[in-house]
């Protein structure tokens, strides 16, 4: 069964789920910032967890009534709030894609919430030698969401994201476009220039463990995280699927992701 209820946090609410029994355990949500996005993934993980999620400041169920760009700060500030509204000293974290941007400037940020943190191929793009053409490549998108094309901006991310399973672009169609322009508009391209500060999570006391999809091996997706454990000397996981199997490979993806975990000590 799942708990639903809204978390208060400066400038706005944020739709907040609670389900399972066990220790704590968070899930931050990349792409559109749905909740629902792991409702598969939370449903497996909630056999051994009390599995909190949310919908990200202004997506979906969640408000927000601040103007220009969402910051990976200040959704890690939101972050620690869920872990509090819900009555929890520490928990652990997963997050996949932004989610994971996020969960790595919450363990910079706020360390004394996070148990341990697992993190799935974040678009931290600053420690490849190309990363200036993927910030480029946000950039792209976010102008032509502004200039009212909206769909073209989605093509062109997804187009990024080959081999995540996705169907041909001819098939796909344009689901919740509030959403999709609120992410080009505000948050994509600070999502591929954030770069956690290295220092901090050198010394950070916060388990850490970076991990990619084996299906993403090639993909541009896979490369920043695989940076990011030798840059810090943290440990490196293959996890089963691609960019986009906590959602669409849940059943395999809960498993790995529990072996994972299990190594993680609150």
């Amino acid at each position: 069964m799942t708990e639903s209820g809204t978390c208060p946090v400066p400038d706005g609410e944020l739709h907040v789920e609670r389900s399972g029994a066990g220790p704590a355990l968070l899930l931050i949500p990349g792409g559109t910032g749905a909740a629902a996005s792991y409702r598969a993934l939370a449903r497996l993980l909630a056999e051994r967890y009390t599995v909190l999620a949310y919908d990200r400041r202004g997506h979906f169920g969640s408000t927000d009534t601040t103007d220009g760009p969402l910051t990976v700060t200040r959704h890690a500030d939101d972050v620690r709030a869920v872990v509090e509204h819900f009555g929890y000293g520490k928990a652990l974290v997963f997050g996949s894609s932004a989610g994971g941007a996020i969960g790595l400037e919450l363990a910079a940020r706020h360390p004394d919430v996070v148990g341990g943190l697992v993190v799935h191929e974040p678009p931290t793009v600053g420690l490849l030698p190309d990363a200036d053409e993927w910030i480029a490549f946000a950039e792209e998108q976010a102008a032509a969401s502004t200039a009212g094309d909206v769909f073209g901006a989605f093509k062109g991310f997804l187009g990024s994201i080959a081999g995540a399973g996705l169907p041909p672009l001819k098939t796909v169609r344009l689901p919740h476009e509030h959403e999709w322009r609120l992410l080009f508009d505000r948050e994509l391209a600070g999502f591929y220039r954030y770069l956690p500060d290295l220092d901090v999570l050198r010394r950070s006391p916060v388990p850490i463990v970076l991990t990619a999809g084996e299906g993403s091996r090639g993909f541009y997706h896979y490369r920043p995280a695989r940076a990011l454990a030798l840059e810090l000397g943290l440990p490196f996981v293959e996890l089963p699927g691609a960019h986009l199997a906590p959602q669409r490979n849940a059943e395999a993806f809960a498993g790995a992701l529990n072996t994972v975990l299990a190594d993680l000590v609150l």
